[in-house]
């Protein structure tokens, strides 16, 4: 028998979601708010901060000094370049893994996981010559072999999960009505499992856009996204907080719209599978 919820409990509860969410939200917030600060007032005591006049300078000085579009264009590329094809690869693969027998299916998931746990130092060396010597370094093509292979265990993980939960009975029908193996997953199986395939492209896409190790270090000026664009307003001067916060905002814009527009299908995505 479920237990009643007191009105006060709920109260509690919704009072504690609130602070904690406006304390994940603060620096987002924080952020935004000093992009329209000049750079004399962001420097100042929190309360300066708020009382200073507001100003777009550090905006109008961020778009005569970098070309947004550019890096923007660039981060766009690379997040949905990488997640198409690794969807493209991961779709077959999870399927074999949720749908064809294997004794090593959860060895091979967990080796693909244990990938995630490599510190990406040990591997910046290797990829790093290998992009010069294929000519691939500073190029969208290059950056998008990279984002795609450092997010395919979890494309595949999710869509290994998404995929246990369609009946294999339907699939089965599927053969016994003559449907071929492409015809299986391109007409049965992809459909069933829409939400979960949105799910994942939505994540995959969020981590590409934020990816900075890689993107810092394999790119200069041709394929370089927003977090290149971020990083130049860091000097060894010192740091530009106005013009970084303005920067920051900028580049994180999109995909808090992005975010806050899918928010219930992503929540749905990363909970899928988890209550029976």
């Amino acid at each position: 028998m479920a237990r009643a919820v007191t009105p006060q409990r709920k109260a509690t509860v919704t009072v504690l979601a609130w602070v904690v969410g406006l304390v994940i939200f603060f620096p987002i917030l924080w952020t935004v708010l000093l992009s329209f600060k000049t750079e004399a007032d962001a420097i100042g005591t929190p309360w300066h901060v708020l009382a200073s006049s507001w100003t777009t300078e550090a905006y109008a000085t961020v778009q005569q000094r970098s070309d947004y579009l550019h890096h923007f264009w660039n981060s766009v590329i690379l997040s949905l370049g990488s997640t198409v094809i690794g969807l493209i690869i991961g779709i077959p693969s999870a399927w074999a893994m949720a749908f064809v027998p294997g004794k090593r299916t959860k060895d091979v998931l967990m080796w693909m996981l244990s990938t995630k746990m490599m510190p990406a130092t040990g591997v910046l060396v290797p990829i790093y010559l290998i992009g010069i010597k294929t000519g691939l370094l500073d190029t969208r093509t290059g950056l998008v072999i990279v984002l795609t292979l450092i997010n395919l265990p979890i494309i595949i993980w999710m869509l290994y999960t998404y995929f246990k939960e369609i009946p294999g009975e339907i699939l089965e029908a599927a053969r016994m009505d003559g449907a071929s193996l492409w015809n299986e997953i391109r007409y049965v199986l992809t459909p069933m499992a829409i939400p979960g395939i949105a799910s994942t492209l939505l994540l995959n896409v969020i981590l590409s856009w934020n990816e900075a190790f890689w993107t810092l270090r394999l790119t200069t000026t041709n394929a370089a996204p927003l977090t290149a664009f971020i990083a130049s307003y860091s000097s060894p001067e010192g740091l530009f907080f106005a013009k970084l916060s303005a920067a920051s905002t900028l580049a994180i814009a999109p995909i808090l719209i992005l975010g806050w527009f899918s928010q219930k299908q992503l929540v749905r995505g990363l909970t899928f599978g988890a209550v029976k």
